[in-house]
């Protein structure tokens, strides 16, 4: 029986589970990409941040095609988390904004808090994660070889339990950007489907919505991106380690100039707008799949239809 799914009624759980999907999903594709844009952002010299061909062959030739792929198991499973709980704060609170909105669209300034605060409560959460991910991904061949569980008892031990949140201030500052991103894309989306049955967009809709949402987000908070990767793979112990992100803001004004600020963009911004792209045209699909099971089950309850 053919039927249409309306997506706008899944439940947080159903937007978390397809969110966790399709950000793993989606990151595991263009790794690589990820790899190269971090390397490139906690360079200090701009002979080591040169275009994204260049960095490709120098890690092939020093480490290897494996060398594309430090640490991905960690940042696979951090991006998967990072999906899951975003996007279960992110529909909670949304779902909240339009109740109180009497079942109205909601402004741009309106779904720019709701993304921003499900973004403040995922970091809180997640950051941890993607402390162990980044200094994996930046690590010595011989200190990559390290499990995840390694790498948390070492920062543990040399840095305290405080060293798993390092660059929260920056992270929550950040929170800007996938405000802006899922603001923007709501915004298209609502556009684009006025009048759709389901709501939903195609493939090509999301790739385009989600490629401009990102594209903007990523220009807008760049430096403190560079500055909060800079923040998580370096010892908070460490002699002369930054102290926050206002920090490393002026030392590399001091030492590399303004363009030290945008160092690794190139390679942020194509990451980013891929990802963001590919995780959302993935989560539309995704979100249509998981919804038709929600609605499989609950007309399995309903009916007191059991699965043996």
């Amino acid at each position: 029986m053919s039927q249409t799914t309306d997506v706008g009624s899944l439940a947080p759980l159903g937007h978390a589970i397809s969110g966790a999907g399709s950000s793993a999903l989606a990151l595991l594709l263009i790794y690589p990409l990820d790899t190269i844009k971090t390397r490139q952002q906690v360079q200090t010299r701009a002979g080591d941040s040169a275009g994204l061909d260049s960095a490709v062959r120098k890690i092939i030739r020093e480490e290897g095609v494996g060398g594309l792929y430090a640490g991905v198991a960690s940042n696979v499973v951090n991006q998967a988390v990072n999906g899951f709980v975003y996007f279960y704060a992110y529909s909670m609170v949304r779902r909240m904004a339009q109740r109180a909105a009497g079942g109205e669209g909601l402004s741009t300034a309106v779904e720019l808090a709701v993304g921003a605060l499900a973004g403040m409560v995922n970091q809180v959460i997640t950051l941890p994660m993607g402390v162990v991910a980044t200094r994996q991904q930046t690590a010595h061949a011989a200190e990559r070889r390290r499990t995840w569980v390694q790498t948390v008892r070492g920062i543990v031990r040399d840095e305290g339990v405080g060293g798993l949140w390092a660059g929260l201030r920056p992270a929550l500052v950040l929170c800007a950007n996938p405000a802006i991103t899922y603001g923007m894309f709501e915004r298209i989306k609502r556009a684009v489907t006025k009048g759709r049955p389901g709501g939903g967009l195609s493939f090509a809709e999301a790739f385009w919505a989600g490629a401009a949402a990102k594209a903007l987000a990523t220009v807008v908070t760049y430096p403190y991106i560079m500055a909060k990767v800079r923040l998580q793979c370096q010892p908070s112990g460490k002699q002369g380690a930054h102290r926050s992100a206002g920090d490393v803001l002026r030392s590399t004004l001091r030492s590399e100039g303004v363009g030290g600020w945008y160092r690794g963009m190139q390679a942020q911004i194509v990451k980013a707008v891929i990802t963001q792209a590919l995780m959302l045209m993935l989560k539309e699909s995704v979100t249509r799949q998981v919804a038709r099971l929600f609605a499989v089950a609950r007309a399995s309850r309903k009916h007191g239809v059991g699965v043996a």
